[in-house]
């Protein structure tokens, strides 16, 4: 009997190989591929999940090509689609993740635009990892705080006639589902915001290229908007940073301030908005956006 494909369109896969706090029989670190489909916007379901410890001797994209050719039968077996490509949010295992994936057909995108992998990967180490025999409790060694690399400018072909400050409330962006969208960023809101809750963000106006902004800016994989002395700015990938704007440099920390409290009382949501011109009612493109600390 064949089992009927869940849903006519494929998802993207959100997937992190890396070690665990969690010490095995033989002493060294637990490894750990976790893949899970991003949801989509109206999701009514986890979508697909899929966890495979991997031996420390073993951490090699050869292993890595297998386990996603597991993953993949998995998937079909419980109905879902292969995925249209994989984002990859660790810069240290990228070049291994893109070997693997590229040798069985998969695309893979660097990005921080993970935010289902890392909800699932915080509720692991809070719920999961405490509860393995060899769980490393207390402090671990902090990461090295990588040092961002300075902002580039945005290349005019691309750069906006103007753009403001906006928000919308929770309740307003649970319909967005219905709204004229080009380059559609939607993701799944998190659950229990209440739908009078502000989130903020910014709207950019172009007259003549408002497609073609929110055409680059589909590329980009946007991630948060930041303000950095008196710019405006967009992380996007792993990495990259990009001026949007300026902000007049005698409100810029009150500005900063403010937005940073919208955006943690709306618990890191954000949002970009390319539009043709302030009254219109399509967007060109919409992306919702989330700042989450990464474990």
């Amino acid at each position: 009997m064949i089992k009927a494909v869940t849903s006519s369109v494929s998802a993207d896969w959100e997937l992190d190989y890396y070690s665990r706090p969690v010490l095995e029989a033989d002493g060294k670190k637990r490894w750990e591929l976790l893949i899970c489909s991003t949801p989509s916007f109206a999701a009514s379901d986890a979508g697909f999940r899929w966890v495979k410890v991997c031996p420390a001797t073993s951490v090699n994209s050869v292993w890595l090509q297998g386990a996603l050719s597991e993953a993949l039968a998995a998937a079909e077996s419980e109905g879902h689609r292969p995925p249209r490509r994989l984002r990859c949010w660790r810069a240290s295992m990228r070049t291994m993740v893109q070997r693997a994936a590229e040798a069985i057909g998969l695309e893979v995108v660097p990005s921080r635009r993970c935010y289902a992998l890392l909800d699932w990967l915080r509720d692991r180490e809070l719920r999961v990892y405490p509860e393995e025999a060899g769980y490393l409790a207390g402090p671990l060694a902090p990461p090295p705080i990588p040092i961002p690399p300075p902002a580039v400018l945005l290349p005019e072909a691309v750069r906006g006639d103007s753009w403001i400050w906006a928000s919308l409330t929770v309740a307003a962006l649970r319909e967005a589902a219905a709204w004229e969208i080009g380059f559609n960023g939607l993701g799944a809101l998190p659950a229990g915001l209440a739908d009078g809750l502000a989130v903020p963000g910014i709207r950019l106006f172009s007259a003549n290229r408002s497609l073609a902004i929110a055409g680059w800016m589909a590329g980009l994989e946007p991630v948060r908007l930041e303000i950095s002395g008196d710019a405006l700015l967009l992380e996007a990938s792993l990495e990259n940073r990009w001026l949007l704007g300026k902000v007049a440099s005698t409100e810029a920390a009150e500005v900063r301030d403010a937005f940073a409290a919208a955006r943690e009382q709306a618990a890191g949501l954000q949002f970009i908005a390319v539009q043709s011109d302030p009254q219109s009612e399509r967007f060109e493109g919409f992306w919702l956006l989330r700042d989450l600390q990464e474990p």
